[in-house]
């Protein structure tokens, strides 16, 4: 006995891979598929259709099958229903619950289809309802957020996802045919990403930026100190490092050890980290580091001092950390939600982790540029899911110096 569901998938399936994309994933899911219509695009914009049935061994694989698929936009044609089941332990989703997608999401409950507001990847769904209680929100949901009581979709039945539409009036993203550039034009490349920040800065959106401590470590501070001030980093995740170390730039003139005006060690420079930190801790926070002008310089002052919103969030390498630094993580990845509503761009540079991370809780309309030396970053994030995610192989330091010299009209190092 096997079970079958039709589905169908609209886009640029043969140009991207899509469609082969499709099929590998229900053979790696143990199933079989029937391709029933396939109406391929004549022109170069026009999208194609295809409409596939699914065979599954049983329901369980079915399901797990049609979820996998909506990573890639693939849609049941007869959605139906939402079916629910009430979560009956803290932290805990019940059996077969839908594992969400990052996509812009719908749900029908009830014969109403409902906007999920939030997507992100790797969570569940779950319903709310008025006081009459008919169904009234659906949000996503980490799962360490569930709480028993709350009533959770199951299965595929009932949601939709969109892939989303390019905008064709927007060029910033023109260079981006490949997920990974390495070897094309640099000043082309910075230029086109200056435009995409521009681009959301006009739509009235924040610019969130992902960093690494190799933004101070390549001297690229005070470059992006001068973006902080020319209005073009809004709110920035980082890590413990990136904080010490560009805290020791503005208080020693080393970032780990190395004097960045001479590119070598100072006597007794490997103490400098840990003395930056006890240093703000004794002043209780960066901001009243700031306010007593213990700290004048350097990017987290240009944050305080402008009104930017950060979120560090520290590891079990961490020294000290820095009081601002949550230990928590479960506590930091709320912290990033909570920066994240009208973000319009974001730009990863110099951090495998913390790219990996924004990149989980990212809605994929949201674009996003990773820039590192290390090709393995640029491509871990298109592997993780995050399939706007586009990426740039080159040094992080001449990188960050040239965006500023795009975006900020007078910049000089």
């Amino acid at each position: 006995m096997t079970t079958t569901e039709t589905v169908e998938i609209t886009g640029h399936l043969m140009d991207h891979g899509l469609l082969s994309l499709v099929l590998d994933d229900i053979r790696e899911y143990g199933g079989d598929y029937t391709i029933d219509r396939f109406d391929v695009g004549r022109e170069t914009d026009d999208p194609s259709h295809a409409v596939i049935t699914v065979i599954a061994d049983d329901d369980e694989a079915l399901q797990r099958t049609l979820m996998r698929l909506q990573t890639r936009g693939v849609n049941q044609v007869d959605p139906g229903e939402a079916e629910v089941a009430t979560a009956t332990r803290d932290g805990v989703f019940p059996d077969r619950f839908y594992s969400t997608t990052n996509l812009p999401t719908r749900v029908r409950v009830e014969g109403r289809w409902l906007e999920v507001g939030n997507p992100e990847m790797d969570c569940g769904l779950v319903l709310e309802r008025d006081e009459q209680g008919q169904p009234a929100r659906v949000s996503t949901l980490p799962m360490s957020d569930v709480r028993a009581g709350m009533e959770v979709v199951t299965g595929a039945s009932g949601v939709r996802v969109t892939l989303p539409t390019p905008d064709k009036s927007a060029e910033a993203f023109g260079f981006m045919e490949s997920e990974v550039s390495s070897e094309k034009p640099q000043a082309v490349l910075v230029r086109q990403v200056a435009d995409g920040m521009r681009e959301a800065k006009a739509q009235g959106k924040k610019v969130l930026w992902v960093g690494g401590p190799g933004v101070v470590h390549t001297g690229a501070a005070p470059a992006m100190v001068a973006m902080v001030q020319a209005g073009f980093v809004d709110v920035l995740f980082a890590g413990n490092a990136l904080a010490t170390h560009d805290i020791e730039s503005a208080l020693y003139g080393t970032s780990l050890g190395v004097d960045l005006a001479q590119g070598r060690g100072v006597e007794h420079g490997h103490e400098h980290h840990i003395r930056a930190i006890n240093t703000i801790r004794q002043e209780g926070s960066i901001a009243a580091a700031v306010e007593s002008g213990v700290l004048g310089g350097g990017i987290m002052h240009a944050l305080v001092t402008h009104g930017k919103e950060f979120v560090l969030v520290g590891s079990v390498r961490d020294d000290g950390p820095l009081p601002d630094v949550h230990t928590d993580v479960i506590e930091g990845q709320r912290a990033m939600r909570a920066a994240l509503p009208d973000v319009g761009f974001c730009l990863m540079v110099a951090t495998m982790l913390h790219s990996v991370a924004t990149g989980n809780i990212l809605p994929a309309s949201i674009p996003l540029v990773c820039v590192d030396i290390n090709p393995a970053t640029v491509t871990k994030l298109t592997d993780r899911g995050s399939s706007q995610a586009r990426g740039i192989v080159t040094d992080v330091g001449l990188f960050l110096e040239q965006l500023a010299g795009e975006l900020v009209p007078d910049y000089r190092r």
